[in-house]
Formats: C-alpha cells, structure tokens, sequence
C-alpha cells in the first residue's frame, strides 16, 4: 500500500452515510425556522405599528392647524357677545345715528372674521336639549326636555365645541297666556325708549 497524504481520501474506503433524518439538524432547522418566522411577524407588526404612528402624527399635524387659534377665537366670543348686546339694546333714535351704524359694522365683521375661520354658532331655542351642546343653568315653563330660552350663545370651531350655549330648559309646565297680558317674547321685542 502507498502511503497516502494527509487529507485525501482513499477511493477503496466507502463513505458513511450521512442519515437523512438527524433528529439534531431537524430539530435546529425547526427552531431556526420558528425564529425565522417570528422575526417575520415582529418585523411586520413593527411596520403595521410604524404607519399607524405616521397616520395619527399627520393627523395630529392637520388638528393642530385647524384648532390652533380656538385659545385666541374663545378669548373673542365675549367681546362678541358684548357687541350683540350692545346692538340689541340701542333705542330706535340711537339706532339711526352714524356712529352706531359704525358700532354694527364692527359687529358684522367680527361675526363674518371668526365665521370664516370655522366658527359658528350652536342653535338652541326650540331644539331639544343635548348636554353636549347646551349647558342648562335653569328650568323654566315650558316644553319638557326642550331649550325654551338661550341665556348666552354657544359657538363650535369646524365639529369641536368651543362654548356650549347656556340655557333655560322647560320643565312640563304649560306656558298660558292671559289675553291682556304680553308676552316675555313680545316685551323684548318692542323697542326701548329713551
């Protein structure tokens, strides 16, 4: 026989067999697989997670935009407010002068000005009361669960409440009117006299 050099392999020698099925090897090629698999879903879940964030940051961008100035527009609606009652209460000689002609143009621009920027006035007389919208401070007579009287307007800003409106809400009482006797309605609606 020849002496053979380290490494090689002599060709009379048969190769073992290597058995196809090593419960070893099987049982690491399951694992790694099963590591495999859930890196795949973490990874994915991660993603999912990741757009999920982008969304609701863009959409906490847009709110931020839109709901910026409601600080600014809540500190205007008292100087609204005081406005229209300026206007309401001025006597018919007083409503013919210049100046106030003046008054109620300031008036109207200020309405048109926050309009403009989303805001807008929740409606109250006769609706049916919502303690979303309204804030009710007292009951009066009349029509159960209706608002019969607005005590302070409420305004929204685009679907978010600014200021809900505070009113009288009817309790069930029957409103009757004597023939002589005048309505609160019809009192505020005559003018006032000097």
């Amino acid at each position: 026989m020849m002496p053979q050099e380290p490494g090689a392999t002599n060709p009379e020698e048969k190769e073992e067999p290597v058995s196809e099925t090593n419960p070893d090897l099987e049982k690491i090629l399951a694992e790694t697989k099963q590591k495999a698999d859930d890196y795949l879903d973490y990874w994915k879940r991660t993603q999912a997670d990741f757009q999920n964030y982008k969304r609701h940051a863009e959409q906490d961008r847009l709110e931020m935009g839109v709901y910026a100035n409601s600080q600014l527009i809540l500190a205007l609606l008292p100087v609204l407010d005081d406005f229209e009652r300026a206007v309401d209460s001025l006597t018919p000689k007083l409503a013919k002068l210049d100046w106030v002609h003046g008054i109620r143009l300031i008036e109207s621009k200020l309405r048109k000005t926050l309009e403009a920027q989303g805001v807008s006035p929740i409606k109250a007389v006769g609706e049916v009361f919502d303690p979303n919208l309204h804030e009710a401070v007292m009951h009066v007579k009349g029509e159960d669960g209706k608002v019969v009287q607005e005590l302070q307007k409420g305004y929204r800003l685009h679907d978010k409440i600014l200021r809900p409106s505070k009113v009288g809400v009817g309790n069930g009482e029957l409103v009757i009117e004597e023939p002589g006797e005048k309505s609160v309605k019809e009192e505020e609606k005559k003018p006032k006299q000097e």
